[in-house]
């Protein structure tokens, strides 16, 4: 790649900042980041109070990648944003997917396996007295029959806002320009007869040219580009409760705590907000679209919707009684459906687009990706400039299988999923979002 190459990256993501913060770092000099809003995004999954930053992984690739960024995050760059605590990692039976919890079991072994071959230390936790015992704040009966758990101590959580505004300030520092509102919000691409793309055409009808262009969209990538059934974005719920300074004081050594089997985790208070945030990593809602399998509403409104379905909702209380039941009763100030961009086995896609040379596919973040943060973009540009071991660019290749049908049963994560099997929001659920995202419009406007 010549590095005066004109470079536009849509999306301003982690996958796509990291990408143009390593780029202009590796002396690349013309790179554009092309978005409807200024970083943090709004609605995006990178943008929120809290993500988990672990190398607990099953897979050996990630838990050392993982691992490499873990140490990073303590490091002066990015430690503002990080806080080191405990992670509780649980599996049990008794719950009605059966088939989901023998794989959350067996994803549990791999992880200390992996672990194990890694040299890093991982504690048992093999009944509930002793995971009440090592962390009292945590006070209901955590799981049903057959529960089996560790932790880790090398592990924790990053205020995910502040680092992404962080990661942001860097790479404009670094020469990165940047195109936000309607003139980077990205609608569709300009083809020449033999599938390279020539140019970008942008909302408000202007068109941005490029020599090269990575699409790092997320949940929204499968609305822009042709997909091949690769990837479906899935709503996963989030809720938020309000703490009192008394919770606060209580709740102060709570851990992070991820139960594999039903999806649940939650993590420690929010200093800055006060919050107690509380989240289902499982298989999720689709929302229908006509160019894709599913993607979210396109909306103005760069915001969170303040909705789940009833049955999200049940997921959310059930799994705080379980842990925290002083607070199951309060109820939630606020909840909301974060869009993963899922494929099939939760792998990273970081390619060429099979039918368009010059188009870079970074995405796939299938719900784990931000932890990755201070060492993504190396990895991105490594890819782009066809430099990976081929171990990894097979694993990041663009998925091609799918092409003609899309098989909602190969999309089944890497095995940390948890909780009942996708399902798409029906009508009544559709209208209530999109109602909810009226009246954030509404409230936003006011602002």
């Amino acid at each position: 790649m010549r590095k005066d190459e004109r470079i536009i990256i849509i999306g301003a993501g982690v996958f796509g900042l990291s990408t143009a913060l390593k780029l202009a770092q590796d002396g690349y000099t013309s790179v554009t980041v092309l978005d409807r809003c200024m970083p943090p995004v709004p609605d995006g999954s990178s943008n929120d109070i809290s993500r988990v930053i672990r190398f607990d992984y099953g897979d050996p690739i990630y838990a050392r990648i993982a691992k490499e960024a873990y140490d990073l995050w303590k490091t002066p760059e990015y430690s503002e944003a990080f806080h080191q605590t405990p992670c509780l990692w649980v599996s049990q039976e008794g719950t009605p997917e059966q088939p989901v919890q023998s794989r959350a079991a067996e994803y549990s072994r791999k992880t200390r396996r992996v672990l194990t071959e890694m040299g890093q230390e991982w504690h048992a936790v093999p009944n509930v007295e002793e995971a009440r015992k090592r962390f009292p704040a945590l006070s209901g009966r955590l799981a049903t029959l057959g529960f089996d758990g560790f932790y880790n101590t090398n592990a924790g959580w990053a205020d995910a806002g502040l680092a992404v505004q962080r990661l942001a300030g860097r790479y404009v520092a670094a020469g990165v320009n940047f195109i936000t509102g309607s003139s980077g919000h990205v609608v569709d691409f300009e083809y020449t007869p033999t599938g390279e793309i020539t140019a970008v055409k942008t909302k408000n009808g202007n068109r941005i040219e490029g020599d090269k262009f990575v699409a790092a969209t997320g949940a929204w990538t499968a609305s822009l580009i042709p997909s091949w059934n690769s990837m479906v974005a899935a709503g996963q719920v989030v809720g938020y409760v309000r703490l009192t300074p008394e919770d606060i004081v209580a709740l102060k050594d709570l851990p992070i705590y991820f139960n594999f089997s039903t999806g649940f985790f939650c993590f420690p208070v929010h200093p800055g907000t006060g919050y107690l945030k509380v989240a289902v990593h499982g298989f999720g809602y689709t929302f229908p679209h006509p160019k894709a399998v599913s993607a979210p509403p396109d909306s103005a409104v760069s915001s969170r919707a303040n909705f789940v379905p009833a049955d999200g909702m049940q997921r959310l209380t059930a799994g705080l009684r379980g842990i925290l039941p002083h607070l199951a009763s309060r109820g939630f100030e606020r909840v909301g459906l974060c869009w993963y961009n899922d494929t099939p086995a939760g792998d990273f896609i970081c390619d060429y687009h099979p039918d368009h040379k010059n188009l870079f596919i970074a995405t796939g973040g299938s719900g784990h990706a931000f932890k990755f943060l201070p060492v993504l973009g190396k990895y991105i540009v490594g890819s782009l400039e066809r430099k990976l071991p081929d171990e990894l660019l097979e694993k990041w290749k663009f998925p091609t299988q799918f092409r003609e049908k899309f098989q909602n049963d190969a999309f089944l994560g890497d095995g940390s999923r948890g909780g009942p099997e996708r399902r798409e929001l029906k009508d009544e659920e559709r209208q209530a979002y999109n109602a909810a995202m009226t009246t954030e419009r509404v409230r936003r406007s006011k602002i």
